[in-house]
């Protein structure tokens, strides 16, 4: 008999090497397979199945619903199978040597290594949710059972390691499954110490206290607060220093050029300005400016290039943690963000900006937040989350137009973090001439650091768009190429949230697997919840997969974090294809219509927006918005819309194409052209 491969991790599958058994139909079969399945060998009780499955129906009707399951579970299996269901009068097993189930071999694994980890990082029976009350209790429980073992594993993985980047990638795969686990986090703190890298393991550390605060923890454990001290600097006399001291006071405190990862970013304590204060005894303006300043620490700390320094830490070192004070150059901060609490008895106000320190102390960013106080700590995560949402674009952007040469002092040289973070901008603009030089940068950084997951994750991120944009004359190579850079960046950091979803979207949308882009996504807002960039790329996964209303609901959430993203554009388009494929064309034309005002460069807008205005019979209206596409991509046909589409739902694919028909686009491609890519 050949080997019947039962698949649990993920979405439910069964893997049969002659092509023949396929899952059951019903879904509540699939179950009763999965609860026989992790029990083997031990038989399991009809009363359990029923009581599981069937749990608020009468004794009579549940029973007869399972022998009805167990007739479709039969005639599943077939006869190449079925003396592997073993159906007794008051329990049901499934066994045989013809029988691999993929979460029971975790307890085989003789040899493992870091990478093992990773199969067991999905979820169990992810598509079986919300069968029954009891179901779902018994699922919970499994996957908890599941994760402790995965944890299990990955100690024992880690504490099998000796070399140092085996030691780090070993407990990055240990994070992935158990998030919280401070074991890990310090064996990756320990390793960037003992290589003297002080400032990476600062980051690591930030992280750390980012990922417990998610778990409702507030602080790490003593032993590792104990090993942070070996990171944290010797504070400076706390007075305005001066010659030859002011001279090497940077050494003291700022971090190696070479360790650099990003920005560092100064966070200072809100400032209360509340008049009606002394008709309050609950001091409630003072701790939501408190609680607030944490919350904006932590969610900050979640994102991988932005190292934080808060404001109590910046006070250790210098005296004054005000704007203005003194030694702002020696601490090595790049940016400072402050901002100050007005509250009234029932409205509060949030202004806050950022201050470029490199830049002479220049206001490059503000904005005011107006709410209600009603539930302060729901309060207190909404604006943190938009407003941490919202920074992250704006830092992006501001580093990458920064003059590089210029920031490092004695030299002209740049690093690969360097390289992507200017090759960012123009890959937002999408103009022609700056994108393919953007491209250069890209490759220049993976030269410069082959093992740059950032590099990699933007590299594959600009193949999206070479293909999208039809800016390639060999659209299978690009997206080959893409793919391969989106697979390295998730191996080489996959605790990093940008990266993951950036992968995400190139394996969903030129790798046509939109069920492994949306895994991607979900694992990328579990590590940042205020990634906006996350929320509307799972958005898109979901579009392709035809789940059109979760789709909407989750762009809606990237717009509504960050509201002035220089991603935009990208988040309009992104609600016109479900608005489309719902047939609501005129919300679609609403949408297209603004993304392609806010990037008159992203030919994607301007199909989803031609296939709207093609069902709405607006015929001259689509024939100018028909004449700026084929601008943009010359040629362009309904035939490489249907080829290029990740949609997998066939009405879908056809709704797209039959709105283009409408509105004129020729059939197939009958120009040629010689651009260079």
């Amino acid at each position: 008999m050949p080997i019947l491969r039962l698949r649990l991790l993920g979405h439910m599958a069964i893997d049969d090497p002659n092509g023949i058994v396929s899952l059951p139909r019903s879904r509540k079969t699939r179950a009763i397979l999965a609860i026989l399945a992790l029990a083997t060998p031990r038989p399991v009780m009809r009363l359990t199945l029923t009581g599981l499955l069937w749990s608020q129906r009468q004794n009579e009707q549940a029973r007869a619903s399972l022998r009805q399951a167990v007739h479709e579970l039969q005639d599943t299996l077939g006869a190449d199978y079925a003396s592997l269901l073993q159906a007794e009068r008051h329990h049901l097993t499934l066994r045989g040597e013809g029988l691999a189930v993929d979460v029971l071999s975790l307890a085989q694994i003789t040899a493992p290594r870091p990478e093992t980890l990773r199969t067991f990082q999905q979820i169990l029976l992810e598509d079986l949710g919300g069968l029954d009350p009891a179901f779902d209790r018994w699922l919970t429980d499994e996957r908890s059972r599941l994760v402790r073992a995965s944890v299990a594993l990955g100690e024992r993985i880690l504490s099998e390691q000796t070399d140092p980047a085996d030691i780090i990638k070993a407990a990055e795969q240990l994070l992935l499954t158990e998030q919280g686990h401070e074991g890990a986090w310090r064996a990756i703190i320990r390793c960037h110490l003992e290589a003297g890298d002080r400032h990476l393991a600062r980051q690591v550390y930030e992280r750390c206290r980012a990922a417990l605060a998610g778990r409702g923890q507030a602080l790490p454990s003593a032993e590792t607060e104990d090993l942070m001290n070996r990171v944290a600097p010797p504070p400076l006399p706390r007075r305005i220093l001066t010659g030859e001291d002011a001279a090497v006071a940077p050494a003291q405190v700022a971090p190696p050029s070479g360790g650099r990862q990003g920005v560092r970013l100064g966070i200072l304590p809100l400032r209360v300005v509340d008049p009606y204060q002394t008709q309050r005894s609950d001091g409630l303006a003072q701790g939501l400016a408190v609680g607030l300043t944490e919350e904006i620490t932590t969610s900050m700390a979640r994102f991988r290039w932005i190292s934080c320094v808060s404001g109590s830490s910046l006070a250790a070192i210098s005296g004054d943690a005000r704007p203005g004070a003194l030694p702002w150059e020696a601490i090595g901060v790049d940016f400072v963000l402050d901002g100050t609490l007005q509250s009234s008895v029932s409205q509060m106000r949030l202004l806050m900006r950022i201050i470029d320190m490199r830049a002479g102390g220049e206001v490059m960013w503000a904005r005011r937040f107006d709410r209600e106080v009603s539930d302060i700590l729901a309060l207190q995560d909404e604006l943190a989350a938009e407003l941490v949402a919202q920074i992250d674009p704006e830092l992006l952007i501001r580093e990458g137009e920064r003059d590089r040469p210029r920031r490092q002092a004695g030299t002209t040289a740049m690093s690969g973090n360097d390289m992507v973070l200017r090759a960012v901008p123009a890959i937002y603009r999408l103009e022609r001439g700056g994108f393919h030089a953007a491209g250069q940068l890209l490759e220049d950084a993976l030269l410069a650091d082959p093992d740059n997951p950032s590099a990699h994750a933007w590299y594959a991120y600009w193949h999206l768009f070479l293909v999208g944009q039809g800016w390639t004359q060999d659209p299978a190579a690009a997206a080959r190429r893409g793919a391969a850079l989106a697979e390295r960046a998730v191996t080489l950091d996959p605790g990093d949230a940008r990266a993951l979803t950036l992968a995400g979207h190139v394996r969903g949308y030129l790798g046509k697997r939109p069920r492994e882009a949306a895994a991607l996504h979900d694992r990328a807002i579990a590590l940042n919840p205020n990634l906006a960039l996350a929320w509307c790329f799972s958005g898109l996964s979901l579009t392709y997969l035809g789940e059109h209303e979760d789709a909407l609901i989750r762009v809606r959430q990237a717009s509504r974090m960050s509201p002035s993203d220089p991603h935009s554009f990208f988040f309009d388009m992104a609600m016109t294809l479900p608005y489309l494929l719902r047939g609501e064309d005129e919300k679609a034309v609403e949408f297209g219509r603004r993304a392609v005002e806010l990037n008159p460069g992203f030919s994607s807008s301007f199909k989803l927006y031609l296939s709207a205005l093609g069902h709405l019979g607006r015929d001259s209206e689509a024939a100018e918005v028909r004449r700026r596409l084929l601008d943009l991509e010359r040629g362009f046909s309904i035939a490489d819309a249907i080829a290029r589409a990740p949609l997998t739902q066939s009405e879908d694919i056809a709704r797209y194409a039959e709105g283009l028909r409408r509105a004129g686009l020729p059939e197939v491609n009958t120009s040629k052209t010689d651009d260079p890519d």
